[in-house]
């Protein structure tokens, strides 16, 4: 999708994503934080129509090329939408508990075992200091990697492909967790669609 960018439903809702993320939590996080970064992000955009035509993908993977006047209102709320559309598809109740197949094969290759993966990525979250993001990703070499990012960087702007993100604003969990992040973190994991990580992680092959 292109500029004008929208706000994607918040399927969110209907997928009870309760005790772990309260309703209210996710109806602000969405509505509003999520709402915010895509209106600056067209806001931004609108008086440059030689972008109309680039998804936020491209935006970010090109941030150098987007003028500078620009560039940090493209970064931010680009960044935000793009890595919370990713997130809120990767939040369902159902669908496979752990990966599978060729995915579930090369987290084993990639890091040992699927829990030292885990345990990897959670201290990724734990450790980002302030606010940001943990991923797991596809580097260029088409290796899989956990890195952090700060605020709303997305890993599109070191030239990797996310297929698994975990936010950890403090307004992504403070309402429920307060500043028990690493209760949040332990909480995402039973929420995690792997089956829907599993189609990121083939998009990218």
């Amino acid at each position: 999708m292109s500029y004008p960018f929208s706000l994607p439903p918040n399927r969110c809702q209907s997928r009870n994503l309760e005790p772990a993320i309260d309703a209210r939590t996710m109806e602000i996080h969405h509505d509003k934080h999520h709402g915010a970064y895509v209106n600056n992000l067209n806001t931004a955009l609108e008086a440059h129509p030689e972008f109309h035509n680039r998804d936020v993908e491209w935006l970010l993977r090109n941030i150098n090329s987007v003028p500078e006047n620009i560039r940090t209102a493209v970064r931010n709320n680009g960044g935000g939408h793009a890595n919370h559309s990713l997130f809120w598809e990767l939040l369902a109740p159902g669908g496979s508990k752990e990966p599978g197949g060729a995915l579930a094969k090369m987290i084993s290759d990639t890091f040992g075992s699927y829990n030292a993966f885990v345990e990897k990525f959670n201290q990724a979250a734990l450790t980002r200091f302030g606010s940001g993001w943990a991923w797991l990703g596809m580097d260029p070499q088409g290796k899989l990697q956990v890195v952090s990012t700060a605020n709303q960087d997305s890993p599109f702007m070191d030239g990797n492909t996310p297929i698994l993100g975990l936010d950890v604003w403090e307004h992504a969990y403070y309402l429920n967790y307060q500043n028990r992040r690493g209760d949040y973190i332990k909480a995402f994991w039973p929420l995690v669609n792997w089956d829907a990580v599993a189609d990121n992680f083939k998009a990218t092959r």
